[in-house]
């Protein structure tokens, strides 16, 4: 994992990467001005690596969240009709903003500090060959701010159950999904969704006439929060090394 800072108008002194810092340190001139030994606020501060600060907690309450996520899919009709490959389709293209989602509704709240530096230290010392989360999307602090961001949005709007059970079902039912067998009954149930989002807006909200593409644009944010930001945060320190997709799967096909 490089965390040499990218941001070269501020020099290599920036980097955050406390390995990075000890072993360049003799290499620093003795007379480069001080500007450039300063540790400024840059791009890379937002690339800082973040976990949760409060993990046991927040994880069982997104572990909920997740559990009752898949349980709503698994509760409509219209997505058990599908085939089963169209399922899992949806399933992967849309668990991850459906949990979104449900953060939003249940108002989760969570802070993040900082990724210890030791365990990093000790697998560039040691030059481990097990399997690291190198390769894995690491949460980074721009990342959070993002997510948290979106929540702050469908908080704002303060979406009643309904609301939500009928825009989850417009993310559900998405007819773009590469591959879809169903693609156009999929694109009428998205439509369905839509339609009744924007009925029952009517009754409890007659005098906001924008709110129904209020709503729709704030739900376009969803799509800028990768799945691999969700499972890092909230899930790998549960599952370990597994693939949080085939749980959900086991999830949801099991009767």
């Amino acid at each position: 994992m490089d965390c040499e800072c990218d941001c070269s108008a501020y020099g290599s002194g920036q980097s955050n990467a406390i390995l990075f810092n000890i072993l360049s340190r003799g290499e620093s001139a003795p007379n480069e001005p001080s500007y450039k030994r300063v540790v400024q606020t840059c791009h890379c501060e937002k690339r800082r690596k973040v976990c949760l600060k409060a993990p046991n907690e927040t994880c069982q309450v997104a572990s909920d969240v997740l559990v009752k996520t898949v349980h709503f899919m698994k509760s409509l009709p219209a997505f058990q009709q599908l085939p089963p490959k169209d399922q899992l389709s949806l399933l992967q293209n849309c668990w991850a903003p459906l949990f979104i989602l449900g953060l939003a509704q249940d108002r989760v709240r969570f802070d993040v500090h900082d990724s210890p530096a030791p365990s990093m230290l000790k697998r560039i010392l040691l030059n481990s060959q097990e399997t690291t989360s190198s390769d894995r999307e690491q949460p980074t602090l721009a990342g959070v701010q993002t997510l948290k961001a979106c929540l702050k949005k469908f908080w704002s709007l303060d979406l009643s159950p309904k609301e939500y059970a009928y825009l989850k079902g417009t993310v559900i039912f998405n007819p773009d999904v590469p591959g879809l067998k169903a693609s156009l009954f999929i694109e009428g149930l998205q439509y369905e969704a839509q339609h009744a989002l924007k009925e029952v807006l009517l009754p409890l909200h007659p005098e906001d006439r924008g709110r129904f593409a209020r709503i729709l644009l704030t739900a376009s944010t969803l799509k800028t929060i990768t799945p691999g930001l969700i499972t890092e945060l909230f899930f790998r320190p549960v599952i370990g090394q597994a693939d949080l997709l085939d749980l959900l799967i086991d999830m949801l096909f099991t009767r």
